[in-house]
């Protein structure tokens, strides 16, 4: 089906004295639901920092090399490795070339030969003398995804490090190529002389416009056997963000800028912390490591590599200068995050070693040196000696991230905070909360930050439309007295339109609460559409385009119109219809093999709905998920594939409510344990008891609505191997009960009310700003009182409307702001919101 365009609302006229109609509905549309809309002028609401919403970059979905970084050489220095990847080679994205007859070998080696100590491999080419002087032999490197993205009449600066044992020297040739190998740029000669390091650099101009382009690199035949050595082959777009070398894919900083973000909080995420805190150096040049800034600055050729966590490999050529230049050219507060010690993200270790930690802790110091020391200090002369004598104006800065073991990681972060409220006492020092919006972990995480009486906590969540529109309010309640909050990383778990919708309600929330709630960034910002670890996103792209999701229009609009101050104001709801938890039973598993038996449900007034003890086979059992491999096995049903995720089967009838579930459920083997589903609708729109979960570090109950999920509540038990369980789910109404082995594990009531309809209004520049938010397939017709006839007759009206399930692409963009004009505002006017829309009213006051 072709996607919706937007609909512009657009008023054409007043119909009547104080009245805004929206354009014509459909005839078959649902009448409006109707609504109020009180705003209070005359009191005054929390002050809104200039800096409360933001953008977080992490390399995750080829984001940086591949991506923001503008380097179109994949695997440059060739260090590609299985550290990386286990299908990577130290000749990935390179292949050998040859023409007029030259033959040679084609071998990257690690010796004594290389560039420097830290630059551990290199590319070997020994050419064999064949051919004469007019047979080129060497290497083509095809870029990232489907190659490098070349525009005509464009230019390119070529550079490479290499040496020859040729007295004569050696004639290198870089030309760019397309994907047949067809030339599309006048060839560029070099001649390599000396059998020591030596950069090289040119310039290369394309002829024509294409999308698969290659860099050949070849060495002329000669007439006889020689050796040259190449490094560091490098080619970037001249044509960079504000031109800058070493610079940004410009197309993805243009839009970023256009968000006009607060602050840039880098370098992640998973990838901050995870993996080993050693140095890179001798003997063991670890390539798992913590994302250790002083790895990331000076030189390109002289910083270390790493392995990303997130499955492939991290250059260090976007590193911490260059996210302090990019802050800084954006308008953006710098906020870097540094490792514990304690990792994260299912890794869950500490590293019981004072001397390493205190090494990080001087390292934090020394970072912030580098960003606000003068240029006669250690670092800020390095900083200057990298092209900028002037401070960066660091301010606030995190420590850890998502951590799952709160106390271990709060005796690190405090001899952090220790060390650098001692030598820098005016910066803003950044805790965490884990990696859930609630539970033990994050109950217990701040509770140590309260008691401590840190600065800020980042909290990090990411959940179902259902649960954003169900917790606008939840920090309503937070201590105006207590820690700030940073909402580090957070999103809707999807990137069709209903879920910008939900996260849009939930940011009037975070405005209406703009004195606990300090920052904000949705995450993550940025996919290679060709290689993606996590899905929502909100820039996507491939080589040579991108495009804002429909995320990225509700983030640029809230963004771009946040104002100053919250004025207060109230609206009425919509009423809510619930009813009981609703659906049938179901088993299921996560990397793990798994034996169920003796399943039983029982309605609460006795009568038996299901009862298999899989002696008549697993007839009754329907393969939801389609995956795994499920099989009645000595008389227990187990499904042994311990590589498949999600392998849900159910039973009974989605009209069941009201009863108790209970089994037995023994691992066989696997990372985790079990996960027992109730309230099953479909495979996107059920409750599981996940118990086990996250390689077997805690288990908790989650709720999935439409595929999004959402923790209700959890806890750290862990599951043993060939144990049998006895486990029994109550059902009772909204009401859920669960048991282990006899004992109560955990109970929730999901009473939530999913309000649709939400708004906050602020003030910027004397405008007022009434935002609106109306996720549901009902017109919203609201009186709206603003408590003042000191206004202007007409608004500057933004909306954003959709069907629910529009995603914006590269060809269509269903989602995005459309302005007009609306007249005959007063103090009281009445205006339809449309159904799916976010709107944006600005009013001038007088």
């Amino acid at each position: 089906m072709a996607p919706i365009r937007p609909r512009l609302v657009l008023a054409l006229a007043a119909l009547m004295v104080g009245t805004v109609m929206a354009a014509p509905t459909r005839a078959d549309a649902p009448p409006p639901a109707d609504y109020s809309l009180t705003v209070s002028p005359d009191r005054a609401g929390p002050a809104i920092d200039p800096t409360m919403y933001g953008v977080f970059f992490e390399d995750i979905n080829n984001a940086a090399d591949g991506g923001l970084y503008a380097e179109l050489v994949q695997n440059r220095s060739f260090e590609f490795g299985p550290a990386d990847n286990r299908a990577y080679t130290p000749l990935t994205g390179w292949q050998q070339t040859a023409t007029g007859g030259a033959t040679g070998t084609v071998q990257v080696v690690n010796d004594a030969e290389r560039l420097n100590e830290r630059n551990r491999h290199h590319l070997r080419l020994d050419l064999a003398g064949t051919g004469g002087v007019a047979a080129r032999f060497g290497v083509v490197n095809s870029g990232y995804g489907a190659g490098m993205a070349l525009k005509a009449g464009a230019r390119y600066d070529f550079s490479v490090w290499a040496r020859t044992d040729s007295g004569a020297g050696t004639r290198l040739t870089a030309e760019l190529r397309s994907s047949d190998g067809t030339v599309l740029s006048l060839p560029l000669g070099i001649t390599v002389r000396g059998d020591r390091w030596t950069k090289y650099t040119g310039t290369l101009t394309t002829k024509v416009t294409a999308t698969g382009g290659r860099l050949a690199v070849t060495a002329a035949g000669g007439t006889g056997p020689s050796t040259v050595r190449l490094d560091m082959v490098s080619l970037f777009p001249r044509d960079t963000y504000k031109g800058r070398a070493n610079g940004l894919r410009k197309d993805l900083a243009e839009k970023i800028a256009a968000l006009k973000p607060g602050f840039l909080r880098f370098p992640g995420g998973c990838l901050v912390n995870t993996g080993s805190h050693r140095a890179y150096e001798a003997p063991d040049w670890e390539r798992r490591r913590s994302y250790q800034w002083k790895d990331t600055i000076g030189p390109v050729e002289q910083r270390a590599v790493n392995a990303n966590f997130w499955g492939y490999h991290q250059s260090y050529g976007l590193g911490y200068y260059e996210y302090f230049q990019f802050a800084e050219d954006i308008g953006a507060m710098p906020l870097p995050v540094v490792p514990a010690l304690v990792t994260g993200c299912g890794e869950n270790k500490a590293t019981d070693d004072p001397a390493l930690l205190q090494r990080h802790i001087q390292d934090t110091l020394d970072l912030i040196e580098f960003a606000n020391g003068p240029v006669t200090s250690e670092w800020g002369r390095k900083r200057a000696a990298m092209g900028h004598p002037k401070p960066f104006g660091l301010t606030h800065l995190g420590v850890g991230n998502e951590e799952n073991l709160p106390d271990q990681f709060f005796a690190r972060f405090t001899a952090f905070r220790e060390a650098i409220e001692a030598k820098y006492p005016d910066i803003t020092i950044i805790s965490n909360s884990g990696p859930d919006d609630a539970g033990g972990v994050f109950d217990r995480a701040w509770q140590l930050n309260r008691e401590a009486g840190v600065d800020m906590v980042d909290e990090h969540y990411y959940n179902s439309p259902q649960w954003f529109l169900e917790n606008n309010d939840r920090y309503d309640a937070y201590d105006r007295q207590g820690p700030k909050v940073f909402l580090g990383e957070y999103a809707s778990r999807d990137n069709r339109f209903f879920n910008a919708l939900s996260e849009a309600a939930y940011m009037t929330g975070l405005e209406r609460n703009a004195d606990v709630v300090k920052l904000a960034s949705y995450a993550p910002l940025l996919a290679d559409v060709d290689n993606t670890q996590w899905r929502p996103d909100m820039i996507w792209f491939d080589n040579h385009r991108s495009w804002g999701s429909t995320s990225y229009e509700v983030q640029k609009l809230f963004m771009n119109n946040t104002g100053d101050r919250v004025v207060p104001s109230r609206a009425t709801t919509t009423p809510a219809v619930s009813g009981p938890i609703t659906g049938a039973v179901g088993l299921s598993t996560w990397a793990t093999s798994a034996a169920y038996d003796d399943v039983e449900v029982t309605a609460a007034d006795g009568t038996t709905l299901l009862k298999d003890d899989f002696s008549a086979g697993d007839a009754r059992w329907t393969r939801a998920a389609g995956r795994g491999d499920w099989a009645v096995v000595d008389g227990a049903y187990v499904q042994s594939d311990t590589a498949a995720e999600n392998t849900l089967v159910t039973a009974g009838d989605t009209g069941w409510h009201d009863y108790d579930l209970r089994l037995k459920a023994t691992k066989k083997s696997g990372k985790e344990g079990f996960l027992i589903a109730f309230g099953v609708r479909d495979t996107g729109n059920h409750y599981w008891w996940n118990l086990g979960g996250w390689n077997n570090t805690r288990s908790a109950v989650e709720k999935s609505v439409d595929g999004g999920k959402e923790t209700l509540v959890d806890n750290g038990t862990t599951i043993e191997t060939g144990r049998t369980y006895d486990l029994r789910v109550t059902v009772r109404g909204r009401q859920v009960t669960l048991y282990l082995d006899g004992e109560v594990w955990g109970s929730f009531t999901d009473d939530k009310a999913a309000e649709p309809f939400r708004q906050v209004v602020t003030r910027d520049k004397g405008d007022l700003v009434v935002k609106v938010v109306n996720a549901q397939a009902t017109p919203a017709r609201t009186r709206i009182d603003l408590g003042t006839a000191k206004v202007a007759p007409t608004a500057r009206l933004t909306t954003l409307q959709g069907a629910p399930d529009a995603v914006n692409t590269v060809d269509a963009r269903p989602v995005r702001p459309e302005e007009s004009t609306l007249r005959g505002i007063g103090k009281e006017f009445t205006y339809t919101f449309p159904a799916h829309s976010v709107t944006f009213l600005r009013i001038k006051t007088g």
